[in-house]
């Protein structure tokens, strides 16, 4: 589910959904060590800490994305944009901005692709999933690795789904969704993700329930990059960020009908951009 630059959702530059394929991205390295000095100093180290090429260019990416759609939404300046993390290592702005004192922002990056979320009032969580074969054991071997995520239901949708990619694409779906919520209030791996169950009809109208309780302030979406990638969308109250993340967002109160809508607001295509036109952002 994702459209060209050209066709970019008008709900709002404040609002942004942008995604790049970084397989496409093919940098010779004196391309990659220019697009890398485009980033501040302290973000650079980060990325040459990885071994392995790939993982290298989507650690940069992520952080250009970042500093584009900052510069996109807010127009502050590039050398003027302060990103810090917090102690879960949640990506958060420091520059405030009085007409969104909420505005916030997520990465993800798997596989092929590399995608950031923003929202000006509601937060917001993005996951990517690469559906990957196991190669040394069968799929239901390999989920059965991580069944003490998943809460009985959700074990039980999985190993009904039919063939072994069936389960796969099943598994993932559900591990999607829970990191998306996880990745917007803040809490990373620390929250126990078994505490999450995810109910649907058909992978639409998705609601989720915490501690087997159903809770109405969050609203999900899954989309399809392609047959091998899929991404979720999360969108909730500003009161369920943990309490490093709440720190940095700004105490200006939000009415409460104005957040619902935001939160409403049906999600629609991704921006596909490529390298180039990120780089072009900070000409």
């Amino acid at each position: 589910m994702v459209e060209e630059e050209e066709k970019q959702s008008s709900v709002g530059r404040w609002r942004c959904r942008w995604l790049v394929d970084v397989g496409r991205w093919r940098p010779s390295p004196a391309e990659f060590q220019a697009a890398a000095a485009l980033l501040p100093p302290p973000d650079r180290p980060a990325i040459h800490r990885f071994v392995r090429e790939d993982d290298r260019k989507r650690a940069l990416v992520s952080r250009l994305l970042q500093y584009s759609l900052v510069h996109h939404a807010l127009g502050i300046p590039f050398h003027q944009i302060r990103i810090n993390r917090t102690l879960e290592g949640k990506p958060y702005l420091q520059n405030k901005n009085a007409n969104f004192p909420g505005f916030n922002f997520n990465t993800s990056h798997q596989g092929e692709y590399v995608g950031i979320a923003s929202e000006p009032l509601c937060l917001v969580g993005l996951d990517i999933v690469c559906i990957s074969k196991p190669q040394r054991e069968t799929a239901l071997e390999f989920i059965n690795n991580f069944t003490s995520y998943l809460t009985d239901h959700e074990w039980n949708c999985i190993v009904t789904a039919g063939s072994h990619d069936g389960m796969l694409t099943e598994f993932y779906r559900y591990w999607c969704l829970k990191e998306a919520f996880v990745k917007a209030t803040g809490a990373g791996v620390g929250f126990g993700l078994q505490r999450l169950e995810f109910h649907h009809m058909n992978w639409t109208n998705i609601s989720l329930r915490i501690d087997g309780e159903e809770d109405r302030k969050w609203r999900f979406w899954l989309f399809k990059i392609d047959e091998k990638h899929l991404a979720s969308i999360a969108k909730g109250h500003p009161e369920d960020a943990i309490d490093s993340f709440r720190r940095t967002l700004s105490d200006v109160v939000i009415q409460e009908g104005e957040l619902h809508t935001a939160i409403e607001i049906p999600e629609e295509a991704f921006t596909l951009l490529t390298v180039e036109q990120l780089i072009q952002l900070h000409d």
